[in-house]
């Protein structure tokens, strides 16, 4: 029984494919918010969730794939809701089973698996029953596969026959059993047998009783075991032990399987069950969101309507203001203007939309495409650590060098900021080769970056694949937090923040802060 819900061939599993580079992103895309937001105080939809984001996927065939059960799940929350509510229950149900700290008896082994097994057909009954009354609702290839398998092997002939079994396994007219006798005298080769048990009528019973007590008064071969005879009790447990312990652990087997069937369900719809959180979150503030279009890594693309920090409009009140990009075979945007103008909010918000489409979710934006790429890297500058043994600088480039030992064609890196911890040109030096560098390996980038010499230069050059993009500021001095398309500025404009701080007119201003 394979549920098939992430990927079209095989399981989901928490730790596959979650990068190196898994806490940088999660730091400086601040996507724990994220992650908090759709698991609504569930730690183990918060494990799903953060796994399932970061090992993004890399093909679009699979990101499609999840897309359309995506769109089951937006169309039929509550019914969604109610297969992930069986699969939870089903396995803490079977928890709180006693006797696990007794399986080395096959007897003990036998009855948990006998209990687990009669929990677990009541589960499997929701399901079947769900899957009846709604399955033709649903059109994904997913959920049409899940729900035809489910249909198929929990059929109601399978279900009695399951619960025909589990009731002759109480051996309520007890054990019927053959052997062979080795040369040494032992018995081996024991076989269960199946003992029928019909209900018989009176006259019936009375010739049974007749039998009985005429096989106690004969020579027929029986024995009885005193109640004081501990050997002999001990001796006849012997027996049932190899009479039973290979049909207690086909049991166990079987009560294994079924259980690691609902993990997987619950585990593969958790995934989806965040992302209804989180989409009646985004409902909620009336955010807008859309289902992205993956393209081929080759097309280099990026293109976007109404894109929005996400993380940002989970921790306000208000609803966040979006951007617009055409990005149509630009291996390099970079991305100037004004202080506190929203630039570093963008990025982040391009950061995280690539990672919730390459997750088969829906990203925040009105439109979104994309090409797919192989990895998301992030290089944001950080604040400054008073225990650290060396300079910004130092530290700056011990992360890219790590950066750059992992990464590969067909990469995205967001740059916020760096190299700006040391003077104007030797940070724009440093940091034009390592951008050139990493465009001539096929690497995307985005930089947000203050350096005007860098920015200046890039832009002087006419690169046909380079698109720069520029924080909006009206002539009062405000902040739009809007991105418009527009060559590098000279100035940051750090004067606006200044004045907005201590209230003071730029004539009453210092000549040297002017």
């Amino acid at each position: 029984m394979k549920v098939f819900l992430m990927f079209c061939d095989h399981d989901f599993s928490l730790d596959d494919g979650v990068p190196a580079n898994g806490q940088e992103l999660i730091q400086d895309l601040e996507l724990n918010t994220l992650f908090r937001a759709m698991a609504g105080g569930d730690n183990f939809l918060l494990d799903v969730t953060r796994s399932a984001v970061l090992s993004g996927l890399k093909d679009q065939a699979t990101i499609q794939y999840r897309q359309e059960i995506l769109k089951d799940c937006m169309e039929f929350p509550e019914i969604v809701r109610e297969l992930y509510a069986i699969s939870v229950d089903a396995i803490e149900r079977e928890k709180r089973i006693w006797g696990w700290f007794l399986l080395s008896s096959p007897d003990s082994l036998l009855g948990r698996s006998i209990e687990a097994l009669g929990l677990f057909i009541g589960s499997m009954e929701r399901l079947r029953n769900l899957v009846d009354e709604h399955s033709v609702k649903f059109h994904s290839d997913g959920f049409r596969r899940l729900f035809a398998m489910i249909a198929r092997e929990l059929g109601d002939s399978y279900l009695e026959l399951v619960k025909t079994h589990l009731k002759q396994l109480e051996f309520p007219g007890g054990i019927l059993m053959s052997a062979h006798l080795a040369p040494d005298f032992r018995g081996a080769d024991y076989v269960l047998h199946r003992l029928e048990i019909r209900k018989l009528r009176w006259f019936e019973q009375v010739q049974e009783w007749v039998v009985q007590h005429a096989r106690k008064s004969s020579t027929a071969f029986t024995f009885e075991v005193d109640p004081r005879d501990e050997a002999g009790f001990r001796a006849l447990e012997s027996l049932r032990t190899e009479g039973i312990i290979h049909v207690a652990t086909a049991l166990a087997q079987s009560s294994d399987h079924i259980l690691s069937f609902f993990k997987v369900l619950r585990l593969e719809l958790g995934f989806y069950m965040g992302c209804l959180n989180l989409r009646e979150k985004l409902v909620s503030k009336q955010e807008p969101f859309c289902i992205p279009t993956p393209l081929p890594e080759k097309d280099v693309a990026l293109q976007c309507k109404g894109i929005y920090d996400v993380c940002l409009s989970l921790n306000t009140a208000d609803r966040v203001v979006g951007n617009d990009i055409t990005g149509e075979s630009k291996a390099l945007v970079v991305i100037t203007g004004a202080n506190r103008g929203g630039k570093s909010t963008f990025l982040r918000s391009v950061g995280v939309a690539q990672l919730m489409m390459q997750s088969g979710m829906f990203v925040p934006a009105l439109e979104f495409q994309a090409s797919v790429c192989r990895g998301v890297f992030t290089h944001f500058k950080r604040e400054e650590d008073a225990s650290m043994k060396s300079g910004k600088l130092d530290e700056e480039l011990s992360r890219m060098s790590g950066i750059v030992e992992r990464i590969t064609p067909g990469c995205l890196l967001l740059l916020n900021e760096s190299f700006a911890s040391t003077n104007e040109r030797e940070g724009s030096e440093i940091a034009r080769q390592i951008v050139r560098a990493l465009l001539e390996m096929k690497v995307r980038v985005l930089y947000v970056t203050h350096l005007f010499d860098l920015a200046q230069g890039f832009y002087r050059q006419q690169m046909g694949n380079a698109h720069f993009l520029r924080a909006e500021r009206l002539e009062d001095g405000t902040r739009t937090f809007r991105l418009m398309e527009g060559r590098p500025e000279p100035t940051s404009h750090g004067e606006d923040l200044f004045q907005r701080i201590f209230q003071v007119q730029s004539q009453d201003l210092p000549q040297t802060v002017q």
